[in-house]
């Protein structure tokens, strides 16, 4: 091959790329946001999932604030597992709409699922404060994913009302019996972080638990009686037998939580759940040694002071007892027990105001939840 005939082939395959890449670059230009959109939405209703990422993500770059791309990239990403590149495109959207409560929603179960669980919580919950359009698989997941995480933050109370209301909602059985045995022997876990020597325990009792809630009394019963077998010694153990039983035989229930301080001396719950059964007995110098020592034990738990100030009304003590139900309120202002206790004791201590004002919470909470589908608050373990 001669000299020049080299020169020019050389020279041909240097500038053909770029000729081609040119043409590439000119056709890229050429194709309009719109006809981009077009094609992402015809690849996503194909279920050409890659694909109509790649388009979605090609027109978000020429309209980086376009929502519904936003929207329904991430929603690919996230049914991809690609949670981090879901969550990065939902935090965008929920900047351009920050009152739509599904991208909230998904926006928390991706960081549940990169484990940012502070931030999950609350954008989960904001989620629910906005309302999710009647998606009801969305609902579920939601609840799911917030009971789940209030136990893992030690709010036991709250995680099992949520995982109630969803047993009442008709959920299925099998995904809830962790959760629900978890919460209910107050281990601060997700489901799978439960160990596995602990695994049996924490399903029995989400057994027994989820039993608790439905008709079959007396299915539930044996099943807490199967668990006090396996685990007689276990701290939490005969606190579930004993709240239980309270319904149905309270004798043996205040047997039972007797037998829980037994075994945990500091068991705030079973004291506040005695005091309790011994207000309704007019036992009230028990309940309140009962009530007071839950106070010192644990002066952040709102049933402590609430059960603390429904002993000291109950004992005609109107200062003191509403000022343990104020404190209550304020850690646990949702819980509309409270609100009813406050509305008594005032009503009784002569401040017709106050208890009106509590009178307008107690609606607002029932009207937020009917209108929600709120976990029914006023339904605690202790």
């Amino acid at each position: 091959m001669s000299a020049p005939v080299a020169r020019i082939l050389l020279i041909l395959a240097v500038c053909l790329p770029l000729r081609a890449l040119a043409s590439d670059r000119s056709t890229a230009r050429s194709v309009s946001f719109e006809e981009l959109a077009k094609a992402a939405e015809q690849a996503r209703s194909e279920n050409k999932d890659d694909q109509a990422i790649k388009l979605y993500s090609r027109a978000l770059m020429a309209k980086p604030q376009w929502p519904e791309g936003l929207w329904y990239v991430s929603t690919l990403l996230y049914e991809k597992d690609r949670y981090a590149d879901a969550r990065d495109r939902l935090r965008h959207f929920v900047s351009l709409q920050p009152n739509a409560g599904p991208g909230w929603a998904l926006l928390g179960m991706s960081e549940f699922q990169t484990r940012e669980y502070p931030r999950a919580l609350d954008h989960l919950q904001r989620a629910m404060a906005l309302g999710m359009n009647d998606r009801k698989d969305m609902v579920q997941s939601v609840f799911y994913f917030v009971a789940v995480l209030l136990t893992r933050f030690e709010r036991y109370d709250d995680s099992l009302n949520f995982l109630f209301k969803m047993i009442a909602g008709g959920q299925d059985k099998l995904p809830l019996i962790e959760p629900l045995g978890l919460a209910a022997l107050r281990m601060p876990l997700l489901p799978s972080e439960v160990p596995a020597d602990r695994r049996r325990l924490v399903r029995m009792a989400g057994e027994a638990s989820f039993a608790s809630q439905t008709p079959e009394h007396t299915h539930a019963d044996k099943l807490f009686k199967d668990l006090e077998t396996a685990y007689p010694n276990e701290p939490g153990v005969h606190f579930l037998y004993g709240v239980f039983l309270m319904d149905f035989r309270p004798e043996d229930g205040v047997r039972e939580l007797k037998r829980e301080l037994e075994i945990s001396p500091s068991h705030v719950p079973a004291r506040v759940r005695l005091a309790a059964a011994y207000v309704q007995d007019q036992r009230l110098d028990d309940a309140l040694t009962l009530a007071r020592d839950a106070v010192k034990l644990d002066p952040n738990y709102g049933a402590s002071h609430m059960i603390l100030g429904e002993v000291q009304v109950a004992r005609g003590e109107y200062v003191g007892g509403i000022a343990e139900l104020e404190t209550a309120r304020d850690r646990q202002p949702l819980i509309p027990r409270i609100h009813w206790d406050l509305l008594r004791a005032y009503t009784a201590a002569g401040r017709p105001e106050d208890a009106k004002r509590e009178k307008g919470e107690i609606e607002k909470l029932s009207r937020a939840g009917a209108e929600n589908g709120s976990p029914d608050q006023e339904k605690q373990v202790e």
